[in-house]
């Protein structure tokens, strides 16, 4: 998990992070977590990646988020704050809208 800023409590909160497995030109995708691969895929909207930046993700980049209840289905979980790692310097795999 990478570092984050210390919240308002004053405790230190940090960010998941995963692979994004799978892109979709409707505008959303879904996220392999690295620390729980057994609850599945983590849902996210492409309004929910930092600085709109959803056409440049690409499938395989490593990405930094935040998980929430899922608005429409509360006992499921979805990735906000979607954070891709490294900048845009990624290379390989296949884009958006694939």
């Amino acid at each position: 998990m990478a570092p984050r800023e210390q919240s308002r409590r004053g405790k230190a909160e940090s960010m998941a992070t995963g692979t994004i497995r799978t892109l979709r030109d409707r505008g959303f995708g879904f996220i392999e977590p690295d620390d729980d691969k057994s609850s599945g895929e983590l849902f996210f909207h492409h309004s929910s990646v930092a600085n709109r930046g959803f056409e440049m993700l690409q499938v395989g980049q490593r990405v930094s988020f935040d998980v929430t209840p899922d608005p429409r289905d509360p006992s499921r979980q979805r990735a906000v704050n979607v954070v891709p790692e490294g900048g845009s310097s990624y290379e390989g795999g296949s884009s958006y809208g694939e």
